[in-house]
């Protein structure tokens, strides 16, 4: 999964990289988001990592309520999180606290996890105006008519930057910042997207610390949430594996929280 080793865990994390699929993390090959996106947050640990950082996952806003993020960035028994939604987290920042809720199906069969949960807030945040869902199989009709090969997607998250090479291994380094990046389309399946993050053909993609984050369809300024970052490989430099929202899975239960389109 791509979110950080653990949420006590040191956040500066040396990984030693033996291929396969592991978590998702951070925005690769991408840049500072500012405000283009102001509808994505971190979830903040209760404790700072040792290297003075506190995002552990991200997510967005999809009702002036609720906070959609990914199941596996929780902990067993976890009922409560807290979000935040500066561009750069200080402790400090605001903070809202809502009731987690992962879906109750999580933890199933590899083709369908059901690696959602949401944070439902008691208040409307202020000021921000919530990311759009997808109808239902939008993918699908866009692969059908022949545009899904050529769209652009936007990941968004406060996972680490790029990994950096050393003598053993990936190193990962937090910033507790949102960035953005560009990744196209690669293929999709029942209830997944996949997205090329090479950087050799242009593309960025997701990291460490990037799960439950939004995957947008269109370039940087889109607000239409199609997907969300799960996993990918383990160097975070090849593919970006997201939960797609358009799925009927997905929409059972999201519908349980927000009006679908």
């Amino acid at each position: 999964m791509r979110m950080r080793t653990s949420l006590l865990a040191v956040a500066l994390v040396v990984v030693v990289v033996a291929g396969g699929v592991s978590p998702a993390g951070a925005i690769t090959d991408g840049t500072p988001d500012g405000n283009k996106h102001p509808q994505v947050g971190a979830l903040i640990a209760d404790h700072m990592f040792a290297d003075g950082t506190w995002a552990y996952c991200s997510g967005t806003l999809i009702s002036p309520t609720v906070f959609l993020t990914a199941a596996h960035c929780g902990k067993p028994g976890q009922t409560t999180a807290r979000v935040s939604f500066s561009t750069h987290y200080r402790d400090g920042d605001t903070v809202y606290s809502g009731r987690y809720i992962a879906d109750p199906s999580y933890g199933g069969r590899h083709s369908d996890p059901h690696d959602m949960a949401v944070v439902v807030f008691t208040k409307a945040i202020p000021n921000i105006t919530p990311a759009k869902l997808p109808t239902a199989n939008l993918l699908d009709r866009l692969k059908d008519d022949h545009t899904l090969a050529t769209a652009t997607f936007t990941p968004v998250g406060y996972g680490s930057p790029a990994p950096t090479d050393g003598p053993d291994g990936e190193t990962y380094l937090y910033t507790d910042t949102r960035n953005q990046t560009s990744g196209s389309f690669l293929s999709l399946e029942k209830v997944w997207l996949r997205l090329s993050q090479n950087p050799s053909t242009g593309d960025g993609g997701t990291c460490h610390g990037d799960s439950g984050g939004p995957d947008f369809l269109g370039g940087p300024d889109s607000d239409l949430l199609v997907a969300t970052t799960i996993t990918g490989d383990s160097a975070c430099r090849a593919t970006n594996v997201d939960r797609r929202l358009d799925s009927a899975s997905a929409r059972r239960f999201l519908g349980r929280f927000v009006a679908l389109p």
